[in-house]
């Protein structure tokens, strides 16, 4: 009955999107409960990082993880699946620039510790499950000391997203004078001693803890013996061992000098939820307590957290079923690398992928213009490039190169050559300036694609001619492109290519060339025979200033002569300029455009005549030439349900 009248709280506030950590006290709740940033003491005195700027690398057992976690240099360690660690009980030493994240929600580390030695500093470790180190017979711990993780004298250490059960002494143990230390989000579960914090007469630990869930534990929930700031908020403790002991069952527990600030946790079934030494400080605001007894202390003025950085509280009645959904790991967790803080260029973040790479990365480009050549190599697939500004137009890749000097393909400022990559929120260009000098060629990429599974979505790409190009690494291969609520600009054949491209819901603007009879083609596809679907234009937008009569929607093109490239390309439900010619297609190269397969369906606005020089599909046609059958494919992608 508790749970389902807070799970329908939750249900009922509204869920936003951004997962950051902010100052609030409304009862909003986002959909994703995570960010890329360490937040809480953990973000102040420059921050936490972990192996921000290092190489990606993907770990599977102990001897790789071992080594990449011990290294002198940066690293971001991925866990895929379960490594064992031998001998039982055994420490995987941890050192400083590191970031150790679970793949998934299936990375766990079985029967060993990771350990943070004297001196260490900068550490994430997220998204894991460390288990099952615990000896038979040995509930107090007193015989082994495996913990799940356990640090001395470290500092600027984030704890995030884990799961620690059923270890030998500690499931998490900070110690020793440990400073700007974040837990967050993580499942303390079927264990004594879950958390401890102390194990020193000096008072220096900040710590802050929030969103945990401490469930079939008896004691340290946490602990925190001299301590100078533990701040405690929407943490989760239910369903607490009781074995009959009278003092050492408890929650929280504020000891020695420690000064401790709770706020709007839940406790449930919990003997001495909150209790404070004479010597230390308690002050608990907010919180809700249920089925339990014993002590509560309060006493003192303790400190205010917010006069150390801003967060986020959500109600105390919200929080088993938001701990509950969010805490622990989670699947769609993964690695973010951001530009320029973590890398001083895009290509060096992309650089910093592994060959190979089957999970997402995210390469979090902050807004800037960002003057270089890009490549996404067909070696490193699973890349999301994601501006991180406002609107698109704030984060900008450019470069001016024309074809005249290094090809058409030469000639693009960011290629992608891998699969299933997506880019959002961004802008490419190519700014060169075909009016500037004369050239025998006036190409100047803004994009080329040559992977397949490749979406865009709130991108713009600016150029003059050949902007954007979408292709196949050759003729008989397919690869697909979804573009949606984006907005291209050019002049000659400036979306063009071999690829299955589908453009939806997107801008595109005709540019003038000064002309008053030819000022361009909007495509110029160049589909395989053996391929039914090339370029879709749907419902989207095609605006010019250009004059009156002045521009093709396209024209066949067959690289090289080519016969085998048929062109295919339908414009439908979209709306069309007066700039439009009233006979959009036209040869190329002495091909005939009614060789192709050009063709129509509903369009509308001035430019979308019907004459016998502009093919309509059928309605029954037009059915078969959807989204969905121009991607979907054997493998069954689609981008457009997930975008």
């Amino acid at each position: 009955m508790v749970w389902a009248a807070v799970a329908g709280l939750v249900a009922a506030l509204c869920l936003g999107a951004t997962g950051e950590a902010r100052a609030s006290t409304s009862a909003s709740v986002t959909a994703d409960r995570w960010t890329d940033r360490a937040h809480g003491f953990a973000s102040l005195a420059g921050g936490t990082t972990g192996g921000a700027g290092g190489k990606v690398v993907t770990v599977t057992d102990q001897a790789s993880l071992a080594r990449y976690a011990a290294a002198e240099e940066p690293y971001v360690i991925r866990v895929r699946g379960s490594v064992a660690v031998e001998p039982f009980g055994s420490d995987i030493v941890v050192g400083s620039d590191k970031t150790i994240i679970g793949v998934g929600d299936t990375g766990e580390i079985v029967h060993g510790e990771l350990h943070l030695d004297p001196g260490t500093h900068n550490v994430i470790i997220r998204n894991l499950t460390i288990r099952d180190s615990y000896v038979e017979g040995d509930w107090d711990g007193k015989t082994t000391d495996f913990d799940a993780i356990q640090m001395d004298t470290a500092d600027h250490v984030w704890i995030d997203h884990n799961r620690f059960t059923h270890m030998g002494d500690g499931l998490l143990d900070i110690r020793k004078d440990s400073q700007y230390v974040t837990v967050s989000y993580n499942q303390f579960s079927n264990h004594n001693k879950a958390f401890g914090i102390g194990w020193t007469t000096n008072v220096q630990t900040q710590i802050t803890i929030d969103h945990n869930w401490f469930t079939g534990t008896k004691q340290r929930n946490p602990s925190a013996d001299n301590c100078a700031y533990a701040h405690l908020y929407n943490n989760y403790v239910s369903a607490q061992v009781t074995d009959g002991d009278p003092v050492w069952t408890y929650g929280n527990w504020s000891r020695g000098h420690t000064k401790m600030v709770i706020e709007n946790g839940y406790y449930d079934g919990v003997q001495h939820p909150y209790q404070a030494d004479s010597t230390a400080e308690l002050v608990q605001r907010g919180s809700i307590l249920r089925n339990t007894g014993g002590r509560t202390d309060t006493w003192g003025a303790a400190f205010d957290p917010r006069a150390f950085y801003d967060y986020r509280l959500d109600p105390a009645a919200a929080v088993p079923a938001l701990v509950g959904r969010f805490s622990g790991p989670q699947k769609r967790i993964g690695v973010t690398l951001r530009v320029p803080a973590d890398h001083p260029t895009v290509q060096a973040a992309v650089d910093a992928v592994p060959d190979g790479n089957a999970e997402p990365v995210t390469i979090a480009v902050a807004p800037g213009t960002y003057r270089e050549k890009v490549l996404v190599p067909a070696t490193k697939p699973n890349i999301v490039l994601q501006g991180t500004g406002r609107d698109r137009s704030d984060t900008v890749i450019v470069y001016d190169t024309p074809a005249e000097y290094g090809g058409s393909t030469g000639s693009a400022t960011v290629r992608i050559a891998a699969n299933d990559v997506t880019a959002r929120h961004l802008t490419f260009s190519n700014d060169f300036d075909e009016s500037a000098v004369e050239l025998n060629g006036e190409q100047a990429l803004a994009m080329k694609t040559t992977g397949d599974r490749i979406v865009f979505d709130d991108t713009a790409f600016l150029g003059n001619q050949d902007t954007l190009m979408t292709d196949s690494p050759r003729l008989t291969a397919v690869s697909r492109v979804y573009l949606r609520d984006s907005y291209i600009e050019g002049d000659v054949d400036f979306v063009y290519g071999r690829a299955t491209t589908v453009i939806e819901r997107s801008v595109i603007r005709l540019l003038s060339r000064g002309s008053t009879t030819n000022n361009g083609y909007l495509t110029a596809a160049s589909t395989w025979t053996g391929n039914p679907y090339g370029f879709l234009i749907t419902h989207s937008k095609v605006v010019s200033d250009a004059p009156e009569q002045s521009f093709h929607l396209g024209r066949p093109w067959h690289p090289g002569g080519e016969p085998a490239a048929v062109a295919q390309v339908l414009i439908r439900d979209t709306e069309l300029p007066a700039a439009v010619k009233s006979a959009p297609w036209t040869d190329m190269s002495g091909f005939s455009w009614r060789d192709a397969r050009f063709a129509e369906y509903r369009n509308h606005g001035p430019g979308a005549v019907t004459s016998a020089d502009r093919p309509q599909l059928s309605d029954a046609d037009a059915r078969t030439y959807s989204v969905a059958t121009y991607l979907e494919g054997a493998d069954g992608w689609a981008p457009q349900a997930r975008h």
